[in-house]
């Protein structure tokens, strides 16, 4: 098993998603396949067992399996999962653990540690990361099955760059992170891993808004209004201030601007 395995203001000249990072994630994950077992019991004592043989207890389900609507939900193709920690460890040190969760991977479920009977195999996107409060051991993790034209909700994060040649930060402004990710409705096959940010043209005061993002044309912003900002960069009083008191402030500003 172990060998398993932006134009805000005028002054944007573009802020797009990385497009092509979903092609060379996917490239790069296929380096990892997660490899599972199955396990066929639940709870604390069968999970704690697990983890003292180097095991993180899993899930894969169909996403609408968590839909408020009972009549869309999915049990088909939901099965319970160890996986290797020692793997799980060394995709999370190369994906780096950000875009762990916008990363797609192909799957194999196999008989048994060691086994090479493949009982089913597939293509899955991380969607959560149970990890332990004070040790930061990870507990248990969730995936979803990511096949291509299967529409996923993704929480997408947003990477910024440019920042050594910002014209506001030059001045000693500061950039007020407003919105560590952004949430669409994609395609399986063009989920981005990140949304780079160019906040290189900015100035004190520039903002930049989710509608000044360009994505894919078959990502759906899910979002009630795209007049919120992402970004931000405050002068030096105001970024005095706790973060989420200018992050009020501008989500204030974006309704009333409907």
């Amino acid at each position: 098993m172990a060998q398993w395995w932006r134009s805000a203001a005028g002054h944007l000249r573009s802020v797009k998603a990385n497009c092509t990072s979903s092609l060379s994630s996917l490239r790069c994950s296929h380096y990892h396949t997660i490899q599972a077992i199955p396990r066929e019991s639940t709870g604390n004592k069968v999970a704690a067992r697990d983890r003292m043989q180097g095991r993180i207890p899993a899930v894969v389900f169909f996403q609408n399996l968590l839909d408020k609507t009972p009549d869309s939900r999915s049990t088909s193709r939901k099965h319970l999962l160890t996986v290797e920690k020692k793997q799980i460890k060394a995709v999370l040190n190369s994906i780096e653990a950000p875009f762990f969760c916008s990363t797609r991977f192909p799957l194999q479920i196999r008989a048994g540690s060691g086994s090479t009977h493949l009982l089913e195999s597939g293509t899955v996107l991380p969607i959560k990361i149970h990890k332990d409060k004070e040790s930061g051991n990870i507990l248990n993790l969730v995936f979803v099955w990511a096949e291509d034209g299967t529409n996923l909700k993704v929480d997408v994060p947003v990477v910024f760059k440019g920042e050594d040649a910002c014209p506001g930060l030059q001045k000693g402004g500061i950039l007020n992170k407003i919105r560590p990710s952004l949430t669409y409705l994609c395609p399986s096959e063009h989920i981005p891993s990140k949304i780079e940010v160019d906040i290189s043209n900015l100035d004190i005061e520039d903002r930049i808004f989710m509608r000044d993002i360009e994505v894919h044309p078959s990502l759906k912003l899910l979002s009630k209004n795209e007049n919120m900002p992402i970004c931000k960069i405050v002068s030096t009083s105001v970024g005095n201030q706790e973060p989420g008191v200018e992050s009020a402030f501008d989500e204030r500003n974006a309704e009333t601007s409907k």
